[in-house]
């Protein structure tokens, strides 16, 4: 079959290929369904002498009544396989698709920021279901089709030889000059399914960003633009898809016209050795069946190779993320950190995302139990500097040390673990706000979760909910306000009980009286732990230990609120513009 169709197996077909052969044992079974399907094809059209010689020249009445029983037999046989086939190379097809869903998932999320920052959310997604999904259609229907073509054509074969080898010779020089324009078009459809498949993410990426940004949509009075701008994509894969259909329409053509070429020549030459006495006419119609039906799956194979090309091109988009490896290397013996206080020190560091330095020679050290705030004007690499402390991205030169170990000969999840962050967009999930709570301490107990609401002043709030803490808050927490879900992800964080705590803009998006109590709330949860605090309103960082400025990705200043006020530099300005406003 390979070199029929020339597949180029690389290592991800291989791989493939690995995953249909650990289901062996069903795929024994439905082999064996097909080979019973491929050989009552045959056996039917071998019964097609007897019936016209036995029972209608010859008028014998015992094969009267053995070649319907015998009938009726075959075709209960043939049922029984063809359920036993399709069950079984479906439960294959479905286990491989569960298994690459799952790789795909555990690879995606493994991948660092900078992956993310790359692709788009709604290929992402693409990848996972869509491509995916012509995966099985390839091994669960194409496959099992292929083989089973198969199995008919040779019992089909073998019929026609048994009942006039010389015929049957010149019945088959047609076949294989048809898998020329066969294998020519599937090298088409295989480019062309690409082109959908990538027409198809990117609609995918295109509705989720609008349906997401409805709000934004709508408030712009944007729906007529972002109509045309679907209707576009559309078009593009309409486009794309008739070019495929083109491509997959042409083979059944070339089959037919090349299987009715050879029909007629068996026609003539039987009919002539018929007409002379040198056949019978039971064994001209039993080989002219098993030829008619052996056309049929030869034709089902040009067929089922276009879908086969469709699923090796969605299996290289889907192993093209595969075989992506994380910009993030973790050391084969690497240090795991204790929950305990500690110490946070940059030291020399350099940091950028492609060609310009984000970060320049940073120096600085947080103590253990130390509240450090940055400030700066917005693209000055605030957020950068605190992305490289979980090891979000690592850094490009220099090294970050916790307690004078490198994060980088630290476990990812080791070094995770010591750090909580709230962010200034609130991230939550559609679940009950117990869970989100409970988000990054699933061994947290009813009392925990509830000290943890009192603490972030989220408790009365969820108690005026008719479930409470069972309450489904939504997608990205659209049931609650803004304060509200800031208050859900402070008692996240308090929940987790990190000793190294990160609050990158935590009250910048907010109303002055939600603030104030999500404030209060972060008071709460600085208590005791090393803290980097990224602020806008530099009125919020006064209870700091100290303030850096950072300037184009450089430390231009360094101190407590009062020495950076009384030294007129950058913070002062930084004051002065948001007391003006």
């Amino acid at each position: 079959m390979s070199k029929i169709f020339r597949f180029q197996l690389k290592p991800r077909h291989k791989h493939l290929l690995r995953m249909i052969r650990e289901n062996r044992f069903r795929l024994g079974f439905a082999m064996i369904c097909m080979l019973i399907v491929g050989g009552s094809t045959g056996a039917v059209a071998f019964l097609v002498k007897p019936i016209l010689d036995d029972i209608f020249f010859k008028q014998n009445a015992f094969m009267l009544k053995i070649i319907p029983l015998a009938v009726i037999f075959i075709y209960f046989l043939r049922g029984a396989a063809q359920y036993g086939h399709t069950y079984l190379m479906n439960y294959v097809g479905q286990s491989i698709i569960r298994q690459l869903r799952n790789q795909l998932y555990d690879t995606i999320t493994c991948l660092s920021l900078s992956f993310f920052y790359q692709e788009r959310t709604g290929r992402l997604m693409s990848r996972v279901t869509n491509d995916v999904n012509i995966i099985k259609g390839m091994v669960s229907t194409a496959v099992t089709g292929a083989l089973r073509d198969c199995f008919s054509i040779i019992s089909l074969i073998f019929v026609i030889f048994y009942r006039d080898w010389l015929m049957a010779i010149f019945a088959l020089i047609i076949l294989p000059l048809a898998f020329y324009p066969v294998v020519e078009l599937g090298r088409r459809v295989r480019r062309v399914s690409t082109g959908c498949q990538e027409c198809m993410a990117d609609m995918s990426s295109f509705l989720h960003e609008t349906f997401a940004g409805n709000k934004i949509v709508k408030a712009f009075g944007m729906e007529e633009y972002e109509k045309q701008r679907f209707f576009r994509k559309t078009r593009a894969l309409f486009r794309m898809e008739m070019k495929a259909v083109a491509a997959k329409a042409l083979s059944s053509p070339v089959m037919e016209i090349l299987g009715g070429i050879g029909v007629a020549f068996i026609i003539w030459y039987g009919g002539y050795k018929v007409i002379n006495g040198t056949s019978s006419p039971g064994t001209f119609f039993s080989f002219m069946t098993a030829v008619l039906m052996l056309y049929e799956p030869v034709k089902k194979l040009s067929k089922l190779n276009n879908n086969i090309q469709e699923g090796l091109a969605a299996a290289d988009r889907v192993f093209d993320i595969l075989e992506k490896e994380s910009d993030l290397v973790e050391k084969p013996n690497p240090v795991h950190m204790k929950r305990e206080p500690h110490s946070v020190r940059f030291e020399n560091v350099w940091f950028r995302y492609e060609d310009d330095w984000v970060l320049k020679n940073i120096n600085i050290e947080a103590k253990a139990g130390e509240i450090l705030a940055i400030v700066g004007m917005s693209g000055g690499g605030k957020t950068s500097l605190v992305n490289l402390i979980p090891r979000f991205y690592d850094v490009s030169k220099g090294g970050i040390y916790i307690d004078d170990i490198d994060v980088r000969d630290m476990s990812v999840s080791s070094l995770r673990n010591q750090i909580a962050i709230v962010t200034q967009e609130p991230i939550l999930f559609n679940d009950t706000i117990r869970e989100n709570i409970a988000y990054g301490n699933q061994n947290a107990t009813e009392e925990d979760i509830t000290r943890a609401a009192k603490a972030a002043y989220a408790y009365d709030f969820v108690q005026s909910f008719a479930k409470g803490f069972q309450t489904t808050i939504g997608e990205l927490g659209s049931r609650l306000s803004g304060g509200e879900k800031q208050r859900i992800c402070i008692a996240r964080a308090l929940l987790k009980d990190a000793p190294i705590l990160i609050l990158d803009e935590a009250t910048s998006s907010l109303d002055s009286e939600a603030e104030m109590l999500v404030q209060k709330a972060l008071e709460n949860l600085m208590k005791g732990r090393t803290t980097f605090v990224i602020a806008h309103r530099l009125s919020t960082i006064a209870y700091a230990n100290r303030i850096i400025v950072l300037v184009k990705g450089e430390i231009v200043e360094e101190g407590h609120h009062d020495e950076l006020m009384e030294f007129g530099g950058e913070y002062y300005k930084l004051n002065q513009m948001q007391l003006k406003n």
